[in-house]
C-alpha cells in the first residue's frame, strides 16, 4: 500500500506544478476577465465561449488554494478574475434575475438552463470561498442571498422539471446532493450562522436517504417522490461517481458534526455499495453508468470512464480510511489513483477527460464546458487535507 505521506507530496506536486499552471498559462482571458475552458491537448483555444460553471468552480478552487494552501498573489488574482466575471456578466439582469449557463468570451448570454440552478451554486462556492482568501465579508451576504434565491425559485415554482409531474412525479438525487456542497462551503465561510446551515443540512441529507435502494444496495438518481422505483430508463439509471461524491460529503459532514455516527454509517454504506457498482473488474476505473435491474443501459457512453467519478472514488476512499483505519479502503485509493494515471498527459500536462472502457483515449481535449479545473484540482486538495486529518487523528 503507499505511503500516504508521499502520495500527499505526489498530489501537491501534481496541483501545483502541473494542474494549475496548465490553467492559469492558457485558461485566463486577460481582456474581459474569467476564464476559458475550451482547450485542446496543448492548451490552445478551440472555442471562446465561456462555461458560467466553470467561472465559479475554478474562483473557487484559486481561492481555497491561497486560503487553504498558499498565499500566491497569483492565485488570489485569478480568482477575483472569475468573480468579476459572475458579477458582471453571468446574471440576467434585464430578465428573471437567474444565471446563465454559457455566455461569450464578452459576456453575452447564449445559454440559459431554466431547470437547473447548478451555475448559481458554483457561484455561492466561489464567492464564499473568495471571502475566506481575500478577508472580503461582502461576499457572503452576496453568496447567502443566491442561496435565498434558489430556495425562492423552488419555492415560486420558477424551475421547469424535465419530467412532466402530472404524468410522472419524480425527484432527482442530484439537486439536494449539490445542495450539501454548496451549503458546507458557506457555512465554512460564514461559521457565526452555523446552526443555519446545519438545520439546512440536515434537511438535505433527509432528501438524499429517499434515494437509497436497500433492496439492491444502489443509490438511485432518480426516483418517485417517496423513494421507491421507477422501472424507466431514468428511474433505473444509475451513476456510480455521482454517489461517491456524495459519499464523502456526508462524511465530510459528519466530522463537521463530532464525528456524528449516523452520518459516518451512511456515507460509509453508500460508498460500499457504490464502488461495488462503479469498479470495473477487468479494466480498472470507475464506470459511468449501470443499469440497478441488470436491464441494457440506455446511455450511450454508459462503459466509458470519465475523469471525474475517479477523483470522488480517490477522495471518498480516503475519508473511508479516516473513519475506519481499515486497509481495504486503502487498497481502494491505490487502485483509483493507479488508474488515473491513464488520464494524465505526461508531454502537455493535465488530464484528458474521456476514456474507453479499456482506457484508450477517446479524444485528447483537456476542456470544454463540462471538463475543466474543479474536480481534478479539488482531489489533490481533499486528498492533502485529508492525509493530513489521517495523520493528526
Amino acid at each position: 500500500m503507499s505511503n500516504l505521506n508521499e502520495v500527499k507530496n505526489e498530489y501537491l506536486h501534481m496541483l501545483k506544478d502541473n494542474i494549475i499552471p496548465f490553467w492559469l498559462n492558457n485558461g485566463l482571458d486577460k481582456k474581459h476577465s474569467g476564464y476559458y475552458t475550451a482547450l485542446d491537448r496543448e492548451g490552445k483555444l478551440i472555442d471562446s465561449d465561456k462555461s458560467v460553471w466553470f467561472q465559479g468552480r475554478f474562483a473557487w478552487v484559486l481561492s481555497t488554494l491561497y486560503a487553504d494552501f498558499e498565499k500566491n498573489q497569483q492565485y488570489l488574482d485569478a480568482a477575483k478574475s472569475g468573480i468579476d466575471f459572475l458579477e458582471k456578466y453571468c446574471f440576467d439582469n434585464e430578465g428573471d434575475g437567474r444565471m446563465f449557463f454559457r455566455v461569450t468570451e464578452d459576456g453575452k448570454p447564449i445559454i440559459k438552463r431554466l431547470r437547473y440552478y447548478y451555475s448559481e451554486t458554483f457561484c455561492i462556492i466561489a464567492m464564499a470561498a473568495y471571502s475566506r482568501a481575500s478577508g472580503d465579508k461582502s461576499y457572503i451576504k452576496k453568496a447567502a442571498d443566491i442561496l435565498n434565491n434558489i430556495d425562492r425559485y423552488k419555492r415560486e415554482g420558477l424551475l421547469i422539471p424535465k419530467i412532466n409531474q402530472k404524468n410522472r412525479p419524480a425527484i432527482a438525487f442530484g439537486p439536494p446532493m449539490i445542495m450539501l456542497a454548496t451549503v458546507q462551503e458557506l457555512r465554512k465561510a460564514d461559521p457565526d450562522n452555523k446552526d443555519y446551515y446545519n438545520k439546512y443540512i440536515d434537511n438535505l441529507i433527509s432528501d438524499m436517504n429517499l434515494f437509497l435502494y436497500e433492496d439492491k444496495k444502489a443509490v438511485l438518481e432518480q426516483c418517485n417522490p417517496d423513494g421507491s422505483l421507477q422501472d424507466t430508463f431514468e428511474g433505473r439509471l444509475l451513476n456510480p461517481g455521482h454517489a461517491l461524491e456524495a459519499s464523502w460529503f456526508i462524511l465530510r459532514e459528519s466530522i463537521e458534526r463530532n464525528h456524528d455516527e449516523n452520518l459516518k454509517a451512511i456515507g460509509l454504506k453508500i460508498f460500499d455499495w457504490m464502488w461495488e457498482w462503479g469498479w470495473d473488474k477487468e479494466y480498472g476505473g470507475i464506470i459511468q453508468y449501470m443499469d440497478v435491474l441488470g436491464k441494457p443501459k440506455s446511455e450511450y457512453h454508459h462503459d466509458m470512464k470519465f475523469w471525474w467519478p475517479q477523483t470522488e472514488a480517490a477522495i471518498a476512499s480516503l475519508y473511508c480510511y479516516y473513519f475506519t483505519k481499515d486497509n481495504k479502503y486503502l487498497e481502494k485509493h491505490d487502485a483509483v489513483k493507479e488508474y488515473t494515471k491513464k488520464f494524465i498527459d505526461v508531454k502537455y500536462g493535465e488530464w484528458f477527460g474521456y476514456l474507453h472502457r479499456d482506457g484508450r483515449i477517446s479524444t485528447d481535449l483537456k476542456g470544454n464546458m463540462y471538463k475543466g479545473p474543479f474536480h481534478i484540482p479539488r482531489m489533490y486538495m481533499k486528498c492533502a487535507d485529508i492525509i493530513d486529518a489521517i495523520n493528526s487523528k
